[in-house]
């Protein structure tokens, strides 16, 4: 396997005005990841609005719009590294009318960090947004109390957040929750311990991002492979290569394995595995590969190549849990379109079983899905589909919907 640095995805996501452009601002000035010119520019925008100190928030509030109204309208992503870690940051917004697009930045998350006031506590807010964390399945939380500056950085207060949250989070199954108190605009917890909160003895932020394990967020053992591709060149050196080409979503493969093509449930074996780089022996979740067999098997983009003692399910119908995105409501009337793994399928929604109140979560009759709407939902699919638990398999048990008529897409969904 590579020595490379690892990558790790977070997001940062909470109510409006916590501070999340601000926290994200002060890691990456703290982290020394700021161009002179940029660090320059934001000091005299600062200096213009009367500012006494560089407003750090105006590294990710790009949009001229959301600088105007104060708040985050779209997922800002920013990178940085240091000696230990790559980081991709998404700046998600805080309001409600934008929870899609946390929910889209939150599905490639190892980690999210929800923010909340230290003088306001668990809002309702939070509760979505770790919500959704869970729903999405981000595996790592941590509970950013920011603004400890505003409570006179009071051990209590900070307690009984804390206190709270678990609670919340634990009736959602969540149980890795780290919970970090500082003050985004003063720089305490963040990249340094600080000065002013001497009673807490754990790591600050950073430290904690570079130290997280994260080698076993991805399924390591359920060999699943959708084909992409068929290579067929049409050369003269190459006109008798038949080889299948993708991207191994979670497990490995190796020369030699017994695999089974779904839906067909054809068998046979890997006869080889090969990259640009060359011919190898094994392969490994994330690669991307081609490979060729050693019988002749009709094969087409959007089957699955997995391993005998490890078959997902194989249905026409299923139901899951989903995400509506779009503005114009859910229509049970209409057909859509499927797309899950490199497979594109007419669906029906049959009909939906209840909605969820993110506040409580309650369930609760529905005949409707509008924007930002989650709900369980029984769904028929005109091929048949290959198909994990959404908690099993992230890549095999997720889709997203499609309206045929405009192509834009209108839900994020995942299998139950």
């Amino acid at each position: 396997m590579s020595n490379a640095i690892q990558l790790l995805r977070l997001i940062t996501a909470g109510s409006v005005d916590d501070g999340k452009s601000t926290l994200i601002g002060r890691l990456l000035h703290d982290s020394k990841s700021i161009f002179e010119d940029q660090l320059s520019a934001i000091a005299k925008t600062s200096e213009k609005r009367g500012m006494a100190a560089v407003d750090l928030s105006l590294l990710t509030d790009g949009l001229q719009a959301e600088r105007e109204q104060g708040i985050t309208i779209d997922v800002a992503y920013r990178y940085f590294a240091t000696p230990k870690r790559k980081f991709i940051i998404g700046d998600t917004p805080g309001h409600e009318q934008y929870t899609r697009n946390m929910v889209t930045a939150a599905s490639t998350a190892n980690l999210a960090i929800i923010l909340v006031d230290a003088r306001k506590g668990v809002l309702t807010q939070t509760r979505r947004h770790t919500y959704l964390a869970s729903l999405v399945g981000v595996p790592h939380i941590v509970l950013a109390v920011n603004k400890m500056d505003m409570v006179d950085y009071t051990e209590e207060t900070f307690n009984a957040i804390c206190a709270e949250y678990r609670a919340f989070a634990a009736q959602l199954g969540i149980h890795d929750v780290t919970c970090i108190p500082m003050s985004a605009l003063n720089g305490d917890m963040v990249v340094e311990h600080g000065d002013n909160l001497s009673w807490y003895k754990g790591a600050p932020l950073l430290e904690l991002l570079e130290n997280i394990v994260i080698d076993y967020d991805v399924n390591t053992t359920d060999f699943r492979y959708p084909v992409q591709w068929v290579c067929r060149p049409q050369t003269q050196e190459h006109h008798d290569f038949r080889g299948f080409s993708g991207r191994i979503e979670s497990g490995d493969v190796a020369v030699g394995d017994e695999i089974t093509v779904l839906p067909s449930g054809r068998s046979s074996k890997v006869k080889e595995i090969v990259t640009y780089d060359g011919r190898l022996q094994r392969a490994y979740a994330p690669q991307s590969v081609t490979l060729t067999l050693e019988d002749e098997i009709d094969i087409s983009r959007g089957d699955m190549f997995v391993k005998a003692g490890a078959i997902p399910q194989v249905a026409k119908e299923f139901e899951a849990t989903l995400c509506w995105l779009a503005e114009s409501p859910l229509d049970l009337n209409r057909k859509y379109i499927i797309k899950h793994t490199t497979r594109m399928v007419k669906c029906l929604f049959s009909h939906l079983e209840y909605r969820v109140d993110v506040n409580t979560l309650a369930h609760h009759a529905a005949s409707a899905l509008n924007m930002n709407d989650i709900a369980r939902v029984a769904m028929k699919v005109q091929q048949p589909l290959v198909l994990d638990h959404y908690g099993k398999n992230h890549s095999t048990g997720s889709f997203i919907v499609i309206d045929e008529a405009t192509n834009n897409t209108v839900a994020a969904g995942m299998v139950a």
